[in-house]
């Protein structure tokens, strides 16, 4: 076995070019195409009042976002805090009974969905008092996990914020669609 195995390395080595020499030569395009992939691909908070949108209406942007998330378009984000909200909203008898997806359905539907979301742990809380204290935490998750967008349908409650960051965009689902066929075109 060892002369078998000493024969065949010494056959590998005699190459023109060795296993390492072509990983040496793609390593760096593969790095580049990586940081292209990721800039293409969105890191986005989806806020909850987007979610449930995409629960209820059959079809619509918040529908779109949600399908878009599952198909890899976009990179979602999920916090604790995000997680535990989205699941007592979805679970709620208000939701279920306007919902055309059963109660199980629904389930498969959120475990996809959070199969694909980047988990994003929170270290430090910016606290930028938005109108709604509720949603400082999706401030906070956007900053801690790099996103640059948040996606919600109450843009309103975030312009009154007394903290404003620059590489991080506040859109309804309207907007963030019409954004992404302009870049298309």
């Amino acid at each position: 076995r060892q002369a078998l195995f000493q024969y065949h390395f010494t056959l590998e080595s005699r190459a023109p070019y060795s296993i390492i020499w072509y990983w040496k030569r793609l390593q760096r395009p593969c790095a580049i195409i990586y940081a292209m992939i990721m800039i293409m691909l969105a890191t986005v908070v989806m806020d909850t009042s987007v979610l449930v949108s995409a629960l209820i209406g059959a079809r619509g942007p918040s529908r779109e976002i949600l399908k878009r998330c599952l198909r890899g378009k976009y990179r979602p984000l999920v916090s604790n805090a995000l997680f535990f909200e989205y699941e007592d909203t979805c679970g709620r008898e208000q939701i279920l009974e306007s919902c055309p997806l059963t109660r199980w359905e629904i389930r498969d539907l959120l475990d996809a969905f959070y199969a694909v979301c980047q988990w994003a742990p929170i270290h430090y809380l910016w606290r930028p008092n938005s109108k709604d204290e509720e949603d400082n935490f999706l401030i906070e998750l956007a900053l801690a996990g790099n996103a640059s967008i948040i996606v919600t349908n109450n843009v309103r409650d975030f312009r009154s914020m007394e903290l404003h960051f620059s590489g991080l965009r506040v859109l309804t689902p309207e907007q963030l669609l019409r954004m992404t066929v302009d870049k298309v075109k």
